[in-house]
């Protein structure tokens, strides 16, 4: 099957992006080089085409009692267009996926998913409503409905981001952690704005109809936003040590051995709460740490680590010039500055456990 495309797939050949498949999709890793689009989103601003994202809507008086039983956070305290950064966990703690959920009415949300995973995602949503509902309950009444068809998605991120886009504004953007509906220009119809961001660095993201992406991409890169690509928008996160579902983040492992203890509320009832309970009290046997490599090297996600533990995630950082990373390790080896060996294709690299981000700038 050929993979998916977003509408602003036009734009993205116009501007000679090197196109790759990501997770059913091609999208661009990048256009004029990794590092020059990495440092115009730390110094200026960036545009990401991340229409691969999915998106659920849930909806009904049922709705808050669903994702309080899905998601990781209290989404009581969600307050209309407020945003929540939370996990999705099996019933043995492990993470199918990492989500925002914006709070668009005091019984409809939406939440943003990791391509790779929607369609996982909304059947577990799906589920889990079946089973609420079971017995005819009018007070749980909630429809799960799949809107990937209905958004594109762009993150317009970095320190002129804000700037850039309340130019094209009618009204204040929304704060961090924030959503409201706006007109932009270029857009023929309203644009759900959110104060959220995957780089470290203040920004929004922008969700509107698919047939309007390319107009608003370029008003935006009119403006000054540098297109940028999925291999940035990994640099980007790792320098702010974001976690990356797939590498940090997975069904293996819960999320207080990745150190998302703070995005879980167990009192809450959610699916899985009763490990993460158990596992937060007699503390977790690995940890995943941020590290740096002292010298030359760079280590790859499976690069082991002697003494037990192994590389998540890994890159050259374009600010610091060294290669930094993730890694969970045994979890009397996560103390900052614990010294590592890491096997980078069969040659030992020296690193060190640092504290995250590792560029003090990020967010």
């Amino acid at each position: 099957m050929s993979p998916r495309r977003t509408s602003l797939y036009d734009r993205h050949v116009a501007a000679g992006a090197k196109l790759v498949e990501f997770a059913g999709w091609e999208l661009p890793v990048q256009y004029a080089g990794v590092r020059e689009e990495h440092m115009a989103v730390r110094e200026a601003c960036g545009i990401f085409d991340v229409s691969h994202m999915g998106e659920i809507e849930t909806s009904g008086p049922g709705a808050l009692a669903l994702l309080q039983r899905l998601l990781s956070g209290d989404v009581a305290a969600i307050g209309v267009g407020g945003a929540q950064y939370s996990v999705l966990c099996r019933e043995d703690g492990g993470v199918l996926d990492d989500l925002f959920t914006y709070r668009l009415a005091d019984e409809r949300y939406l939440t943003v998913t990791n391509a790779a995973n929607h369609e996982r995602d909304l059947d577990w949503f799906r589920a889990c409503a079946r089973s609420l509902q079971a017995d005819g309950d009018a007070a749980a009444r909630v429809d799960v409905e799949d809107r990937i068809e209905d958004y594109a998605m762009l993150a317009v991120q970095g320190p002129r981001a804000r700037a850039i886009v309340q130019a094209l504004s009618d009204r204040a953007l929304p704060a961090r952690m924030t959503t409201a509906t706006l007109r932009l220009t270029g857009a023929a119809q309203e644009v759900l704005v959110c104060g959220t961001g995957y780089t470290g660095e203040d920004g929004v993201e922008l969700l509107l109809a698919p047939a309007d992406a390319p107009a608003l991409w370029d008003e935006l890169v009119a403006r000054g936003a540098t297109p940028a690509g999925l291999a940035a928008r990994d640099t980007l996160r790792l320098e702010a040590g974001f976690h990356l579902y797939g590498n940090d983040l997975s069904t293996e492992r819960g999320p207080i051995e990745a150190g998302l203890g703070w995005c879980c509320k167990e009192d809450t009832g959610f699916i899985g709460a009763d490990v993460v309970r158990a596992v937060r009290a007699t503390g977790p046997s690995e940890r995943l740490v941020a590290f740096a490599i002292d010298g030359p090297g760079i280590a790859r996600q499976g690069n082991a680590i002697a003494g037990g533990g192994v590389v998540t995630s890994g890159t050259l950082s374009p600010c610091l010039g060294v290669g930094i990373g993730l890694a969970y390790v045994p979890a009397a080896r996560a103390a900052l500055r614990t010294p590592l060996e890491i096997d980078v294709r069969g040659r030992a690299r020296e690193a060190r456990v640092v504290r995250k981000p590792f560029v003090a700038k990020a967010a």
